[in-house]
């Protein structure tokens, strides 16, 4: 298993790093124990959660995630074995998370109280990689660099990265958190955090969890750059584009237990132009003789800025099927190919 430095930590992380975000929804924790069983087995060492888990989200839910790994750890006795990551949840009406039915914010106070909720959730004593889920300011769309700018207003209780940036770091100096990371955020959001621990002498953060897969390669506008020359880890979320990139929803396809099915939340893969795409792809997939799925994970795998693909399963065939891509090498002339469809169709799903 390929493995990569988280950062510039002496942390190692495989290429591959298993998403658990449908524990306690989709999956039972049985169901969850046994792929991070099979996960470990096959040398992935690396996972990753959220408060925010199990999707979608629900006061019912909210944290189960959290506690099926917490209770697989316990099971197994393998914390030295595993890095964990997790996340605290960003500017959000959603009130369920902290105790007194506040909204979410990234203030000193809801720092803390959400740390000390996913360590015990968690049955750790110390988390190694936690993340901001995604940012206090208000942004055009969540999880998106947008490729339309719609210039948000500014909320008037924006929290400062300063402030979630010092809360963090007291984590970190007493111990309780190892490394800081950011998810779904801009160019300038990973610069002012940078700057942040400049300034202060703080904790950098070492990783920023995105989307990128074959319809959604704006990572590659500019965040590409700042992070390759700031030593800042890609951890690629949604390879698979949701499951449209398997070619399961092709044709108005609606599989039974898929996630558009049960959830009708993926209408970030259903915008104009991405039905096209998924066909050209699809179609690429076919020449080279393997799975649709097979040649998004192999892709974004393949990118010299990523340095961990986030992959997740409802089923163990599921699971084998993503762990198998990445033994397909993406070559240059297969790059080239890839790069032309999205040169015609560039970013429909940003």
């Amino acid at each position: 298993m390929r493995r990569t430095r988280l950062g510039r930590t002496d942390l190692t992380i495989p290429v591959v790093c298993l998403g658990t975000m449908t524990f306690g929804e989709q999956n039972t924790e049985a169901e969850g124990h046994a792929q991070l069983d099979r996960a470990l087995a096959h040398g992935i060492d690396f996972f990753d959660t959220a408060e925010f888990y199990s999707i979608p989200p629900r006061p019912e839910t909210q944290g189960r995630t959290e506690e099926i790994i917490g209770s697989w750890i316990r099971a197994r006795g393998n914390r030295d074995r595993v890095t964990i990551a997790t996340k605290i949840c960003g500017r959000s009406d959603m009130d369920w998370f902290r105790d007194d039915g506040s909204a979410c914010r990234l203030t000193r106070a809801q720092v803390d109280e959400a740390v000390f909720k996913s360590l015990k959730r968690l049955g750790i004593d110390t988390i190694d990689l936690y993340q901001v889920h995604w940012p206090d300011r208000r942004v055009p769309s969540f999880g998106s660099n947008s490729t339309i700018w719609t210039n948000p207003a500014r909320a008037d209780d924006e929290v400062e990265i300063e402030e979630t940036f010092e809360a963090l770091a007291a984590h970190v100096k007493a111990g309780r958190i190892r490394h800081i990371g950011l998810s779904n955020e801009s160019t300038w959001g990973v610069m002012r955090w940078l700057r942040a621990a400049e300034m202060s002498g703080g904790p950098r953060i070492v990783s920023i969890q995105n989307a990128y897969n074959l319809l959604n390669r704006s990572f590659e506008l500019n965040l590409a750059e700042a992070v390759g020359r700031e030593d800042v880890s890609l951890l690629a979320y949604s390879p698979l584009g949701q499951g449209y990139l398997t070619g399961k929803y092709r044709g108005g396809a609606l599989p039974a237990g898929s996630r558009k099915k049960l959830f009708d939340r993926l209408q970030r893969y259903e915008r104009p132009n991405a039905a096209e795409a998924v066909e050209a792809y699809c179609g690429l997939a076919a020449d080279l003789g393997i799975s649709p799925a097979t040649l998004a994970i192999a892709f974004a795998a393949s990118r010299p800025f990523v340095a961990s693909v986030i992959i997740g399963a409802t089923s163990m065939a599921q699971l084998e099927e993503d762990l198998a891509a990445f033994d397909f090498a993406v070559t240059p002339e297969i790059a080239a190919r890839i790069d032309e469809i999205h040169l015609r169709l560039p970013n429909p799903c940003p």
